[in-house]
């Protein structure tokens, strides 16, 4: 497999990468948007906010969603970024999703733009707690209620750790220990805004970097569309690689209708500047052939 334009692109270059759902579905989390992915109507804030009958269904998916992803392990694409930022190539990554599975994989500069699965925030006072706290409140309150469920294996996850279940209609709620407001993961949800000094600390690394490639992104969300456009018009080089489609097409010097995986193994084989090159790459090669 080669990319001759996308390689020639980067090279010499410190390059911000952004990156999106594509980027976690050879790690088994589903797209929303991809071309393969089936239809899906994403929860907004609204929803979960004012309908109670949904927020109870919302999590008692999420109680078992959750742990699907927490155990989810980074892939092939993943592994390559954590290589290219400890060769200094990558400055860092903006992510859209919210698995942490860069953290996992060993990136060091990672930007959540859309918050992690990993806690919950309380809506009322604020307060925050990881996400393994309140399963076990939940499950206190829901005794029995995974067990009864279908085993994680047969469960379809959707990539803000929901999971489809049947029977929601008994399932107990918890509200927060501090002061029994309503919580919720911390995770933007649609119709939320990104929390302003998030997004300055995304623009910083896009100012910072001599180009910006983006990874597993359609762009169909301006959260992270606004990054493309913002180096676009400062005059840095914008590559994509994506199945299908992006709303940023028109503004990228190069793209790459492929998988995130394969894509991100060879810039990690092709880029100058890794240590232990032979060492590293053979582990992507075995990484890639494993994912598959």
């Amino acid at each position: 497999m080669e990319a001759p334009e996308l390689v020639a692109l980067l090279q010499g270059r410190r390059v911000a990468v952004l990156t999106g759902a594509g980027m976690s579905t050879d790690s088994g989390i589903p797209d929303y948007r991809g071309p393969d992915s089936p239809p899906s109507n994403p929860m907004t804030i609204r929803q979960f906010t004012s309908d109670p009958v949904f927020r109870q269904r919302y999590w008692a998916r999420n109680h078992l969603g959750w742990r699907h992803m927490d155990q989810t392990q980074p892939n092939a694409g993943h592994r390559a970024l954590a290589a290219l930022e400890h060769a200094g190539v990558v400055s860092g990554v903006i992510t859209q999703n919210v698995d942490l599975l860069h953290s996992k994989a060993g990136s060091k500069v990672v930007i959540d733009l859309h918050g992690t699965y990993a806690r919950v925030i309380c809506l009322e006072c604020g307060h925050t707690m990881a996400r393994a706290t309140l399963a076990e409140l939940l499950e206190q309150a829901n005794p029995g209620f995974a067990d009864g469920a279908t085993q994680l294996g047969g469960i379809a996850v959707a990539p803000d750790a929901d999971a489809v279940v049947a029977d929601t209609a008994s399932f107990q709620v918890v509200d927060c220990p501090r002061c029994g407001g309503m919580l919720k993961p911390d995770i933007v949800y649609f119709g939320e805004s990104v929390p302003k000094e998030r997004v300055a600390q995304a623009f910083s690394l896009v100012d910072g970097a001599d180009a910006l490639l983006v990874a597993g992104s359609s762009l169909t969300v301006y959260s992270g569309y606004r990054f493309v456009r913002h180096a676009a018009a400062t005059g840095k080089p914008v590559a994509i690689i994506n199945r299908g489609r992006t709303r940023g097409d028109d503004l990228a010097d190069v793209k790459i209708d492929n998988g995130c995986s394969p894509m991100l193994a060879l810039l990690a084989d092709e880029l100058p500047g890794l240590s232990d090159r032979d060492q590293i790459v053979g582990v992507y090669r075995r990484s890639a052939h494993l994912s598959r």
